[in-house]
């Protein structure tokens, strides 16, 4: 699976996850750095299986209907 991690989860945290076998990039690591949300989930959306996020306001922030995340 190809992962993106958001810019408020901890490089490190990567590594997790590519122990476990998955493909995993942070925001900075895939050239995204800076991007606001709606441009950034746009992006991850056609490069990435999932974006992990612990942002609890991007629900209220962007609309998710027809979204594959």
């Amino acid at each position: 699976m190809k992962l993106l991690l958001d810019e408020c989860i901890p490089w490190k945290v990567k590594f997790l996850f590519t122990a476990e076998g998955h493909e995993c990039q942070t925001v900075r690591d895939a050239g995204l750095s800076g991007e606001q949300n709606g441009e950034l989930l746009s992006r991850a959306e056609n490069e990435f299986d999932a974006l992990i996020t612990i942002d609890k306001n991007i629900p209220h922030q962007q609309n998710f209907a027809g979204s594959l995340f």
